[in-house]
């Protein structure tokens, strides 16, 4: 190990104590924080915080200058602020200028330099199942995470120790938490795989026999990891997991300051006991009130509505005055109007009041409904003064923050209790440390009044929490102890502090549009877990904790959809294809990048895969992820996807991309192309001893490819669909209705024999292309008549899209595939399967007369050396059509044709008529072509030429 690293790593030092409750072992290590000289970037410093103050001077001039803001996604907040939150060259609350040099030197202590060429990895093409109940992942709330291991898994097959891992939405940081933990022995461990002494790491495989063995894969070793993020409170929880701390030292300063607010604040979460002793509140639960349209009397909705003993809230109920029959929907809210001093004026609030208190004497639990002790107390922390400095932020206008602004929670301070704000305005002036305000983070969004009152599990309090990824006030809040959260935070913050190695990991906040600070092909690996579409509003999420922290997200470049910032799917999509062209320029050559997908909408979907396809990218393989659990939406509604998709692409190597340049307008760069993205994709995907299909193999999508890599570049395609089709079945090996190079048809042979079956993919019937796929399928394990096909085909035909023109069965079987007349010889494939299904006819000739009847008029697939003469009749049948939607002089095309649309703007791609692409694409209703990566791919290329 080089030795700046190792003086690095020697930041901490480990002594043996007594386990803790809950350790499996009888001791642990601590890590314990040397006051001792520390390295970083070539340089000696006293201690660390010398270090910290060092570099704050340097970001301090940074921050003057104005190029270095106008960096796309640099926050909004004050120097002081910015420079506050960070601890450079680590982690800045803005673009990090040292990711660069830091780059540089873990190139330079690489033992061993990689080759681009002699890199190879197949994608990863496993599903992934990891739960969600880990320490480290459950620490800190977010709208959403990817848990560390699963990501251990994509980085230990795609890179070696020492590398470098790259994600740009990064979130809390667990792939830097991943990253570092690949060089923790039981952690990997605790994946299944099994670790040498000499740190190669072993999974399980069958071999040629049908037997597991332990087969290496991996090594054993940190990665180093570049996390980015727009959001500065999202890269500071991202530092904060991903750097050293010395645990014994937090703790015990962490504690000092928890009574101090204690001290000050106790009084604050006091209630008598039955009258005479004190006890501790555990939470408040606070209840909505409304007004009966009928008698415009109160309803205090905790005692209307709620069934306590049967945990159920009543959908309606009658008016506790007049009896009337009562709903959430046909009530108005009761308001009350006070005073802010923060904001100096009148605030108009819907009003709530306190129905219940739980509380704690001696160790034992109570609960019971305020008297007037707990009201006066109330009253008299509404009259005590803040000295401590709070957030008084006004809520911006977004698709979210409506929940709040309507109950008149307009400002973040309107979102505590009095004696919450309190408390926890008072912790934050004791601190210390930046790393405490991980704490403020972690119960900044919990101990709001979007905490809701629960019943699960018999019982009355139990659940809870905040709506993920809403801002959705409920009327049933339940108030909790801040100092009792913090107490807890800190806690778990002990157990989740695994990373010792600093400098193993940085930190930058700044827009993946750009990524000015990162070097062009300089990166390893990236993971990124993005934004989809309008599942969840990062910006508008994140605005209680960046009150607190006091630098805001900068959200001009943020990649959502969202009414108020007037971003639909087109926009949505351009900002992706920003994002993954930044990513594809810092990746090295001939490297993956795997992008986490989690969206039922097909729009999103087809903008991540042209988003993908415009920046380069080239897709190999979509596996799945299951977190087991669901956010919210994930387990309430039917259509949210309950696993998310990964998506395995890679950038081409530099060998083959300058090879285009000479071969682009030859066919000889088609097969080319072909030849080296076959070595891309997996060989082989099992499942329970089952062969499962890989799409990308099959002769359609390989050629779809060849067509998205020849638009992207610019070029037009040196080959029709029917040459393609022939000449892949002369170069390449078919097996299962998927093309293989040689060594990867023999690798294929081998584990079919020993696979169980293949499964065949279930195909949805809902367009021309679909039916085709079908029916493909079907004459492939039987050829069969047109009376035996026809009420197969009926069934499946129920999904048909609406927009999509019905074509008869007869039709889609003359333009597509061949049917044997009863005249001459058997093809073959039907001459296959007669003989092995039928007794006696196996071992007649192809011409035999029996065998002919038995042949006669059934439909087979044709030999794709012999199917280029049907492709083109079927490609004049649909450019006929396609010129009938040119001449259609209505504005709307309302049922038409897909698969002609495709085959038009291809021809007019390749004739450059941009023009006619894009005036069809307005006669197609935008959520056709939204949802079709093809035609969007065409309709975004023809407008960008277009528009140069």
């Amino acid at each position: 190990m080089p030795e700046e690293s190792r003086k690095q790593k020697q930041l901490f030092s480990s002594r043996i104590v007594p386990s803790k409750k809950g350790s499996e072992g009888l001791f642990d290590n601590e890590f314990i924080q040397k006051d001792s000289p520390v390295q970083c970037l070539g340089m000696t410093f006293e201690n660390d915080e010398k270090r910290r103050e060092y570099f704050l001077e340097i970001l301090k001039e940074k921050l003057k200058d104005p190029e270095f803001r106008k960096i796309e996604g640099f926050p909004i907040g004050k120097d002081e602020d910015i420079l506050n939150l960070s601890d450079p060259p680590y982690y800045t609350a803005c673009p990090n200028p040292w990711i660069d040099e830091f780059i540089k030197r873990w190139e330079d202590e690489k033992l061993q330099k990689e080759d681009d060429e002699s890199y190879h990895r197949e994608p990863f093409a496993a599903d992934v199942s990891e739960g969600k109940y880990d320490p480290i992942y459950k620490y800190h709330p977010y709208p959403t995470k990817v848990p560390h291991k699963a990501i251990m898994r994509y980085i230990l097959h795609y890179t070696e120790p020492g590398d470098i891992v790259f994600d740009g939405f990064c979130g809390t940081g667990m792939t830097g938490v991943a990253a570092q933990m690949c060089g923790d022995r039981n952690t990997v461990q605790s994946l299944g795989y099994h670790v040498k002494k000499d740190g190669t790491i072993l999974q399980l495989e069958t071999n040629e026999e049908g037997k597991e063995v332990w087969k290496p894969f991996s090594k054993l070793g940190e990665r180093n990891a570049v996390l980015s993020d727009l959001s500065p409170a999202a890269t500071f929880i991202a530092y904060n997991y991903n750097t050293p701390v010395d645990i014994s030292e937090f703790e015990k300063e962490t504690k000092r300051i928890l009574r101090e607010v204690e001290e000050e604040c106790g009084w604050m979460y006091e209630t008598l006991h039955e009258g005479e002793s004190k006890g501790n509140i555990n939470y408040t639960v606070w209840s909505d009130v409304f007004v009966c349209p009928e008698c415009s009397g109160e309803v205090n909705f905790w005692e209307a509505a709620v069934d306590k003993e049967a945990g159920k809230v009543h959908i309606e109920f009658p008016c506790p005055h007049c009896h009337a029959s009562l709903t959430k929907r046909n009530m108005d809210r009761a308001w009350i109007t006070k005073y802010d001093e923060a904001l100096k004026g009148t605030i108009k609030q819907a009003k709530q009041v306190p129905v219940q208190i739980n509380y704690s004497v001696s160790g034992s639990r109570y609960q019971k409904q305020l008297n007037a002790d707990d009201l006066s107390l109330l009253v008299r922390i509404e009259h005590v003064d803040i000295a401590s400095w709070f957030p008084t932020d006004k809520i911006p206008l977004g698709d979210k923050t409506g929940e709040p602004l309507r109950v008149g929670i307009t400002h973040t301070h309107h979102f505590y209790s009095r004696r919450n704000l309190h408390a926890l305005s008072l912790f934050l002036s004791k601190m210390t440390n930046i790393k405490q305000k991980l704490f403020l983070t972690k119960v900044a969004f919990q101990i709001t009044k979007l905490y809701r009152f629960t019943y699960m599990a018999g019982t009355w309090g139990a659940g809870g929490g905040p709506l993920s990824g809403t801002l959705y006030v409920p009327s049933l809040n339940k108030e909790l102890k801040i100092l009792k959260q913090l107490r807890l935070a800190l806690k778990a913050r002990c157990k989740v502090a695994v990373i010792t190695n600093i400098g193993g990991c940085l930190s930058g906040t700044e827009s993946c549009t750009s990524l000015t600070t990162i070097p062009d092909n300089s990166l390893d690996y990236i993971f990124i877990d993005p934004p989809f579409g309008s599942n969840l509003n990062y910006s508008e999420l994140a605005f209680l904790w960046e009150s607190w922290l006091k630098v805001r997200t900068n959200n001009k470049k943020e990649a959502i959809e969202n009414r108020i910032q007037r971003k639909g799917i087109n926009e949505y999509r351009s900002l992706m294809t920003l994002s993954f062209r930044s990513a594809y320029r810092i990746l090295k050559p001939g490297r993956w990048m795997t992008v986490e997908f989690s969206n039922t909408k097909a729009s999103v979907w087809n903008s991540i895969q042209v988003a993908l396809t415009e920046a380069g990218f080239i897709v190999a393989n979509v596996a799945a992820l299951d977190k087991q659990k669901g956010s919210y939406n994930a387990q309430t509604n039917p259509t949210s996807v309950k696993q998310d998709l990964v998506i395995s692409a890679y950038k081409p190597n530099g060998g083959f991309e300058e090879r285009f340049l000479n071969e682009a307008g030859t066919e000889e760069g088609v097969w080319d192309f072909v030849r080296t993205h076959l070595g891309y994709l997996p060989v082989v995907k099992n499942k329970d001893n089952e062969l499962i299909p890989i799409p990308e193999r099959d002769p359609r999508i390989l050629f779809d490819q060849v067509v998205a890599y020849y638009v992207r570049k610019g070029y037009p395609v040196p080959i029709s669909s029917p040459e393609f089709q022939r000449g892949l079945a002369e170069r390449f090996l078919l097996r299962d209705g998927m093309y293989f190079l040689p060594d990867q048809a023999a690798e294929y042979d081998k584990k079919r024999m020993r696979a169980k079956d293949v499964v065949q993919l279930n195909l949805f019937v809902s367009d021309e292309a679909s039916a085709i796929q079908w029916l493909k399928q079907l004459l492939n394990t039987k050829p069969q008549t047109f009376q035996d096909i026809n009420p197969l085909f009926m069934r499946e035909i129920a999904g048909w899209h609406k927009h999509e023109k019905a074509l008869e069965l007869s039709e889609l079987l003359q333009q597509n595939f061949l049917c044997y007349e009863g005249v001459g010889e058997i093809p073959s494939q039907i001459h296959s399967y007669l003989s092995s299904n039928f007794k006696g006819m196996r071992n007649l000739n192809k011409d035999d007369s029996s065998l002919c009847a038995k042949a006669k008029d059934r439909w087979y697939v044709p030999d794709p050396k012999k199917s280029g003469d049907l492709e083109q009749l079927r490609e004049r049948a649909l450019l006929r059509e396609f010129k009938d939607y040119i001449e259609y002089k209505k504005k709307r095309l309302k049922i038409f044709r897909i698969e002609a649309v495709r085959a038009g703007f291809k021809k007019a791609w390749q004739e450059r008529d941009y023009s006619t692409i894009i005036a069809v694409a307005e006669k197609i209703p935008d959520k056709v072509l939204q949802e079709d990566p093809k035609l969007l791919m065409w309709y975004d290329q023809a407008v960008t030429r277009t528009d140069s």
